[in-house]
């Protein structure tokens, strides 16, 4: 990519040609897979190639000599230590390192959400059962204000909290949560603090020191645009040494962050990893308050002109500081579900049906990629199939 990226100015259309080409249908579900660069792509199957010639060489002894280098670029964008980082597969796996890993004892409280990723909910709840742990809910509506939710929070918190569960963006409708207000509560509370950062990391600026969690879990096949199946831990150093690993080691587990890193998974493909190195690359050219921006400008632009869409319905706060690519609505008479189906089918357009708790909607995520021309066209559709 020949993009010579100013201070204040970025050629978006310069970034789209950088992306492998979405096809046949217009992608606006990123925020369950973003598609790679083409330099993204191209380091991966390099590096699967490479492979090939000598497997058991090649990957242990070549490929992988580059994961400090690694370490150390994506700790530069969460702003963490390298040594606090290790890597996995996705979120969900780091997030079960930390359900799991966390030492609790029976009758001990954890305090989660009807929002969590469901996964994350159903491992607290496994816990639960088998040990004795109590999960409680904070309990509060998505188009409530932080306040409201730091007082559910509040109200939900006891002499027995050990852990808040938190999610930073809620991935069925993209509100943010006032996490590093509820990390602050926490620490004054000695209240340990996991949060699931799967939507936020490289869409909007994320500072682990910031934020003063204990644990930070990502996915870098999102907005990074990182190869599928690479994930990203943050473990703050004080809790490494007490968390247990989701896999054990293959040697003695030493109190240091390898612990929790892929390689306890037996035989993994190093060749995905190759692409971390060259999406953070493509991201820092760009820059995560850049990327915000644009992100922002994006959903506004559909959002403003589907506004006028009769029975159009947003279940996302359009909140200034905090609105990214994920919004979730719905029309007042429409089967959704059958909605998402008609713009697929009919329009090549991909949109997510989400349904959690009474919300039943179309949830909608473009990436820097995407142009404001695919957008109007989306709306175009979108009004088309409502008639």
């Amino acid at each position: 990519m020949n993009t010579i990226i100013a201070q204040d100015f970025l050629d978006w259309r310069d970034v789209r040609d950088a992306y492998v080409l979405q096809t046949p249908l217009l992608n606006l579900n990123n925020a369950a897979v973003s598609p790679p660069t083409k330099i993204v792509e191209a380091a991966v199957i390099e590096a699967i190639r490479f492979t090939s010639q000598n497997p058991d060489y090649n990957m242990w002894s070549k490929i992988d000599l580059a994961l400090p280098s690694i370490k150390q670029d994506l700790a530069e964008l969460i702003d963490c230590d390298a040594d606090e980082i290790a890597l996995n597969r996705n979120s969900s796996e780091g997030l079960s390192t930390a359900i799991f890993g966390i030492p609790l004892a029976a009758q001990d409280e954890v305090v989660i959400c009807p929002w969590n990723y469901p996964s994350a909910r159903a491992g607290w709840l496994q816990r639960e059962s088998r040990e004795g742990i109590k999960v409680v809910e904070a309990k509060f509506d998505l188009m409530a204000d932080d306040d409201q939710i730091l007082a559910a929070y509040a109200d939900a918190i006891t002499s027995r909290t050990k852990v808040l569960h938190l999610t930073h963006m809620v991935h069925w409708t993209g509100r943010v949560l006032p996490v590093k207000e509820l990390c602050r509560m926490a620490q004054g509370r000695g209240i340990v603090t996991v949060i699931d950062g799967a939507q936020t990391f490289a869409q909007m600026p994320v500072s682990f020191r910031g934020l003063g969690c204990d644990y930070f879990i990502t996915s870098l096949h999102k907005w990074l645009g990182a190869p599928v199946g690479n994930g990203m831990l943050v473990v703050n150093k004080n809790r490494i040494a007490d968390t247990w690993p989701l896999m054990a080691p293959f040697d003695k587990p030493l109190p240091v962050i390898e612990k929790f890193d892929h390689w306890n998974l037996g035989t993994y493909s190093s060749a995905v990893q190759s692409g971390i190195a060259p999406a953070v690359a493509f991201h820092k050219r760009i820059g995560a308050a850049r990327m915000h921006a644009r992100l922002k400008e994006l959903t506004l632009h559909w959002v403003n002109q589907a506004r006028s869409i009769p029975g159009f319905r947003l279940h996302t706060p359009i909140k200034p500081t905090s609105l990214g690519a994920v919004v979730l609505f719905s029309i007042d008479g429409q089967d959704m579900r059958k909605l998402e189906r008609i713009l697929r089918e009919a329009w090549q357009v991909h949109v997510k049906y989400r349904e959690v708790g009474p919300i039943k909607g179309l949830r909608v995520s473009p990436h820097v990629y995407m142009t404001e021309s695919e957008l109007d066209r989306f709306v175009t559709a979108l009004r088309a199939s409502v008639g």
